[in-house]
Order: C-alpha cells, then structure tokens, then sequence
C-alpha cells in the first residue's frame, strides 16, 4: 500500500467517526436520558458538540498553516479519542456534555484535514475523485449511524456508541504515521487573543440558533465579540483569522456562496425523512432516500477537478446554484401526496447541486490562495457551509413548527428555501475572471 493510500485510510476513518458521532447520538439519547436522567438538559448533549466542532474547525486550519498539518490533525484525533472514552464513562448528563464538547473540540480539529492533506497530496484533476469518495462516507455515516446505535442500545449498551470509535482512532493515527509534510508550515506568534475572540462570538451566536432562553443576550454579547475581533485582527502581526483572505475575491465569493446556499436548502435532508415518514414510510425508507443526496454529490464531484482545468469555476458555480434553484422549485410543489420516488429525485437533484458548488469550491479555496493560507481557506469554506447548515435548519424548523398545519410548513420551508436559493444563484456571477485554473 503507498504512503498516499495509508494517508487516505487515516484522514476517511476520522471523516467517517466524527460525521456519525452527531447522528448516532441523535438515535440513541433518549435511552441514555433514561438510565442516567437530566432531560432537562437534553438539548445541550447536542448543542456543545455541534457547537465547538464548528468553531474549531478554521482556528485548526489556520494552526496547521503555522505548525504543520500532521501535528494539528494528529492533536484532534487524540482529543475526540479522548473524548469518546470519557462520553461513554459518564454516570450524569452534566458529565455526558462536558465530555461532548471534548469529542466537539476534537471533531472540529478533525474535519477540515481531509479537504487540507488531499490538497496537499493530490493534483488538481484527482481532487473530483477524493472529494466523491469523501461523500460517500458522509452518506455511509448516515446509514450506518442509525443502525450501529440501534444495535448497540438492543445488545450491549449505549455507551458502545462512543467506545466504538476508539478503536477507529487508533488505526487512524497508525495510518497517519507515513504522511510526510509537503508543505513547511510558516510559523509565527500565535494569536490567542483572537482565537479566544472568535470562538466566545460565534459560540454564543450559534447558541441562538439551539437554545429558546436569553437568544437576544447571547446574539448582542456575540456580535459584538465578533466586532471587537475584526479590530483586533486587523491589528495583530499575525492574526489567527487573517481577514486579508477576503480580498481575494474569489475565494470570498465562494465563501459567501458556500453560506448562502447552505442556508437555502441545505437544512432539507433535516426535514425530508419527517415529510416521508407522515406519509407513512419507515425510518429506514426515509433513511434510504438520503442516499439520493449522496449518488448525486458523488456522480458530480468525481468529474469536477478536470472541469475546473477545462471550463473554470465560475461556470461550474453557476451550474451548481441553477440546480439548486431547479431543486427548490421541486421542493416548493411537494404535496400530501407525492410519490417517494419524487422525494428521492428531489433529493438527488439537490446532492448534483451541492456536489458541484462545494467541490468547485474546495479546489477553488486551494488552488487562489498561497501555500501558508491554504489551510485556513479551506478551513473557512467548512466553516460557511456549517453556519449556512444551522441557519438554515434553525430557519426552516421555526417555520415548521409555528406552522398550523405540518404541510402548509413544508411549503413555507419551500419558499424560503427558493427566495434564498435565487440569491445564492446570483453571487457566482460577481467572479470577474473566468481562468480555468486561477480563476
């Protein structure tokens, strides 16, 4: 087996634990709730994952710019080890989220090196094919997911669910141990002053999209965190966010598209199994019907790197955000009485749209940027499309659940997610250079 091939092993084995760490826990909490009590603290077993593994994940990218993307990938590895041990040891829910936001902190150091290292060792033309195969661990994870903690709370025990990834860790550092830097890290004085600035603000603005009490305190205390932290990066020699990524204006109108269409429909493989399963079909139908996001993503992203080379990406971009407005049109016409197999169309068309968008973005955030920022660009597309992810679930699910009626719901969610798509349609077009490679 090449160093490349052990290089991959390790960076889809750590994509493949902290994608189905999130869903796992969904299916099998409210077991844990009855064995070790807190309900009442339910939501924030959730919260302090989702929450710091998404803060984390451009702070890594930017520290694998100053110290080398082994020793930062490696660190997150250990952590979310270390979290899933203590997570499955837990005798309270107090302990079950403290211990989650070990597991958090570690997934969100993880997250981004799949993207980073398979920048760093792949050529433009196979990143298509990596990104693909990257998506089919995300759609296995959400197969998988559900079936592993179903299995685990009916045999053994639900804290299997976290011990499980143990041995899934190790391999992954062990099969990290050949990769070679082929990038030398640009070190430099490191910015806790910033970090801790931007971590406390976007925590605290996430939180608004997770908790129903003091939203209003926590979205002023954040935004104005986040204010101070502007100023505070553009003084700082060597800022932990370096904001003068954004006068790219390429890599920035992706960034802002990657948002955008996030925010417009992405929230949709959140809500679509709840659709299918009020018309009757089983959790594991509706779970099937996902695997259509991931088909579509994979038969795009495979092809991408050499349509970059061959057509640029801003007409790549357009395409992916006018499939995604064909998407919503779908969307906004379900009725009672759809077919499942509209559903699963529907849900294909939407993996062709962000297969295209996120691919092309990806090559994009590492092909415009210099090597001592190439971390941090891609780290920061992660980054937009995660808090594109959460405004959009938090947007839909109010709209679902103020609703009168569970359908006039869904299609409010529709309408929301067509207006915004339009919008997301038209930022590609604001790319003035159109170079197949350096666009």
């Amino acid at each position: 087996m090449s160093n490349r091939t052990t290089v991959m092993v390790s960076i889809v084995l750590a994509m493949l634990v902290a994608s189905m760490d999130t869903t796992i826990a969904n299916t099998t909490m409210p077991i844990i709730v009855k064995e070790i009590g807190g309900n009442d603290l339910y939501a924030w077993a959730f919260t302090s994952y989702m929450v710091l593994s998404t803060v984390l994940a451009p702070l890594a990218g930017r520290l694998s710019d100053l110290f080398g993307r082994k020793r930062i990938y490696a660190a997150g590895i250990l952590l979310f080890l270390g979290g899933s041990i203590l997570c499955g040891l837990s005798q309270s829910m107090l302990q079950l989220i403290i211990f989650r936001a070990v597991q958090g902190i570690g997934a969100g150091v993880m997250m981004p090196f799949p993207s980073i290292i398979a920048g760093d060792i792949y050529p433009v033309e196979q990143r298509g094919k990596v990104q693909a195969f990257f998506t089919a661990m995300w759609g296995l994870s959400a197969v998988l997911a559900p079936l592993l903690g179903t299995f685990f709370v009916t045999y053994l025990s639900w804290r299997w669910i976290f011990f499980v990834n143990i041995p899934i860790c190790i391999v992954s550092l062990i099969a990290l141990q050949p990769y070679k830097e082929v990038y030398q890290p640009k070190k430099s004085v490191v910015d806790y002053g910033g970090a801790i600035l931007f971590a406390g603000g976007i925590s605290l603005l996430l939180l608004t999209t997770t908790v129903d009490r003091y939203n209003a305190l926590f979205g002023v205390v954040g935004a104005l965190l986040i204010i101070v932290f502007i100023f505070y990066e553009k003084r700082h020699s060597a800022p932990i966010v370096p904001l003068n990524i954004m006068r790219n204006r390429p890599v920035a109108i992706m960034i802002a598209g990657s948002f955008i269409s996030c925010a417009a429909l992405f929230g949709t493989s959140s809500f679509l199994p709840l659709f299918l399963q009020n018309q009757g079909h089983s959790l594991f139908i509706s779970g099937i019907a996902l695997l259509g996001t991931s088909i579509g993503w994979m038969v795009v992203a495979v092809p991408s790197g050499k349509w970059v080379l061959r057509y640029g990406y801003k007409p790549l971009l357009i395409a992916g955000n006018l499939l995604l407005v064909v998407t919503a049109v779908m969307l906004f016409f379900l009725r009672e009485s759809t077919s499942f197999w509209y559903s699963f169309g529907a849900l294909t068309l939407l993996g062709l749209a962000f297969g295209l968008i996120f691919t092309v973005s990806t090559i994009g955030a590492q092909q415009l940027v210099e090597a001592n920022q190439k971390g941090i660009s891609t780290s920061l597309q992660l980054f937009a499309r995660n808090i594109g992810t959460a405004v959009s679930v938090t947007i839909m699910g109010a709209i679902l659940t103020k609703s009168s009626a569970f359908y006039t719901g869904f299609h409010g969610m529709f309408v929301f997610g067509l207006i915004v798509s339009v919008l997301s349609l038209a930022i590609p077009f604001a790319i003035r250079s159109t170079s197949k490679q350096t666009a």
